[in-house]
């Protein structure tokens, strides 16, 4: 007989799948419920900043072994300026297809059971112990639960709208014309456009990943996706020049509304529940930290609970590390899509050059709330 599991992991993206490896590596008896049945891509950015290679690196996984494209350089666009700054890092870039795969399949190595096409459906707990049930009746019990479903919310276990939730967040792969990608290697392109901003980069097999965030106003206003990306394209020069002769490889780009930026702390802080990831903390996406916080989430959640902690200490120690540079990312991300950005940036950047580098450095999570060993 299977014995039952110490703990219940909702969700096999980074966050999920980086907790159920860490438990099971410490003799935890995890088992992770991811919905999907098969690999599949997300929303996001694609973008590994350092702190989350070396999560990466800690779970054992090389992520230039896989592909990962390496980048050195930033380069913001508004119409038809362009500013450029190195990185204060280098950073790397991969899709999320081939990097969650490669996570999950690291957990299931380290002891952690996997169980796929499980849609957790209703989340409960009675007399110490939770149970989570999933699309078709069957139920799954455990005494602790780390709730890591990412940008979707489970029925009942809602979040809060954050400070800017009128966004909705587009996500398309596409195939340069060759020139376009030599042009695009080893740098990530940041664009503002009317109601939006957005970015562009090379991940593994030279393919070119565009991902934006767009007002629901502009959104309706433009009525639907091929609209929206010929005003786009219409108003900013460097993209449709990097797009010029481009195919996109999917018959419609990917999708996800509302995107609670600026949602920092669980809801749940009273039920006992390990929230991790997109669940605990959403950071707007141009700062492209969003997978560091899912890693870092999960390993200080699954630290905490090795050492005997709550979740409430857990919680409040990780919104003491992300308050400030959250607090920064949101006003900037407000203020981003706003009609006067695109008139202040790029002079502004032009005249304080390090601005880009200090706002890089500055929406990361500190270094000193990294551990050695998470």
């Amino acid at each position: 007989m299977t014995p039952a599991p110490d703990c219940l992991i909702l969700g096999g993206g980074l966050a999920g799948s980086m907790a159920g490896l860490l438990l099971a590596r410490a003799g935890r008896r995890a088992l992770l419920l991811e919905k999907e049945s098969s690999p599949h891509h997300k929303v996001c950015g694609e973008f590994l900043s350092p702190e989350a290679v070396g999560y990466l690196r800690l779970a054992g996984i090389d992520p230039l072994a896989l592909g990962a494209v390496p980048i050195h350089r930033l380069r913001l666009s508004v119409a038809h300026r362009t500013v450029e700054s190195p990185l204060p890092f280098t950073a790397l870039s991969l899709s999320r297809c081939t990097l969650d795969e490669a996570l999950l399949a690291r957990a299931a190595e380290e002891g952690c059971t996997i169980r796929r096409g499980a849609a957790a459906e209703h989340l409960e707990r009675s007399a110490g112990n939770w149970t989570a049930r999933i699309a078709g009746g069957a139920t799954f019990t455990a005494p602790t639960v780390f709730l890591a479903t990412g940008k979707h919310d489970l029925r009942g276990w809602r979040r809060s709208p954050g400070a800017q939730s009128d966004l909705v967040g587009f996500k398309l792969h596409w195939r340069l014309a060759p020139a376009n990608t030599a042009d695009l290697r080893d740098a990530m392109e940041l664009f503002l456009f009317p109601g939006g901003y957005g970015g562009l980069a090379l991940v593994e097999n030279e393919v070119a990943n565009l991902c934006l965030v767009v007002r629901k106003a502009t959104l309706r206003q433009a009525g639907n996706w091929p609209a929206l990306l010929d005003s786009l394209l219409a108003q900013n020069r460097r993209i449709r020049h990097l797009l010029q002769g481009a195919a996109p490889l999917w018959e419609r780009p990917l999708a996800v509304s509302s995107i609670p930026y600026g949602h920092l702390g669980s809801p749940h802080r009273n039920a006992s529940l390990w929230s991790l990831g997109d669940q605990v903390a959403v950071i707007p996406s141009f700062t492209g930290d969003g997978m560091s916080i899912a890693l870092h989430s999960a390993a200080l959640a699954a630290s905490g609970f090795l050492a005997g902690s709550s979740p409430a200490d857990y919680e409040h120690t990780l919104v003491g590390q992300l308050r400030r540079s959250m607090k920064l990312a949101v006003g900037l991300s407000v203020a981003a899509v706003q009609p006067f950005a695109r008139y202040l940036a790029p002079p502004a950047f032009s005249a304080f050059p390090l601005a880009i580098r200090w706002i890089a450095s500055a929406t990361r999570i500190p270094a000193a709330a990294l551990p050695s060993t998470p």
